[in-house]
């Protein structure tokens, strides 16, 4: 069971690392994938080596879509090339499971993976989906995960902790994902407690993508 990550720069850390740290103590196995690999600094500074390329990237059994900046998230859903789009798309045809969490909810359905399916997403990129993606069924309530048949999104960023559970759930389990669960010391009590407000638009502007790099 090969679980995939394709990454970008400005990608968020704990999008990555968190359900990275979960989904390998669960015994899976784990490739990230950039279009071009080599070191990719996440948002925030902190830098991933990257050594596989999407064009060399084996066939994975489980998508798991990353969120990013919004500037990211821009340049890559408004790219002409679709490099990263189209390669949701080839390796989601045969995936068990097609994930994402936080934004990274916007750039499946910008691939056009979650028409006709229910998600979630960060709270403040709901409009987002709401506003650019119609055919995208938004969860209510803010959840921290939400599975419709093999399509598991996740809230924002630390919900990839919680959805990383579910998917270990999914694949192996509820005695796994418990082992895991264990291992990590994950039984979050957070010292403050505060409410998830209202957005009222989407943070992701579009990219005007110059003439020379529309070729």
């Amino acid at each position: 069971m090969l679980i995939g990550i394709p990454v970008y720069p400005e990608v968020d850390l704990l999008d990555v690392a968190g359900p990275h740290e979960m989904l390998s103590w669960a015994g899976f196995d784990l490739v990230l994938a950039a279009e071009t690999p080599g070191r990719i600094v996440c948002r925030g500074g902190v830098a991933l080596q990257i050594d596989v390329a999407f064009a060399d990237a084996p066939k994975f059994d489980v998508l798991w879509t990353p969120g990013g900046s919004p500037e990211a998230l821009a340049e890559l859903m408004g790219d002409p090339r679709r490099e990263y789009l189209d390669f949701l798309i080839r390796q989601s045809v045969d995936a068990r499971y097609v994930c994402s969490v936080c934004e990274g909810a916007l750039l499946l359905a910008a691939a056009g993976l979650l028409d006709g399916y229910a998600a979630t997403t960060h709270w403040a990129f709901t409009p987002c989906l709401t506003e650019r993606f119609p055919k995208v069924k938004v969860a209510p309530g803010h959840p921290r995960f939400c599975l419709d048949r093999n399509r598991l999104t996740g809230g924002g960023i630390s919900s990839g902790l919680d959805e990383a559970l579910e998917l270990i759930t999914l694949l192996k389990g509820t005695v796994a994902a418990e082992n895991v669960q264990q291992t990590t010391q994950y039984y979050p009590r957070p010292p403050v407690t505060s409410e998830i407000p209202a957005a009222t638009s989407c943070p992701v502007r579009p990219v005007i993508i110059p003439p020379a790099r529309r070729r």
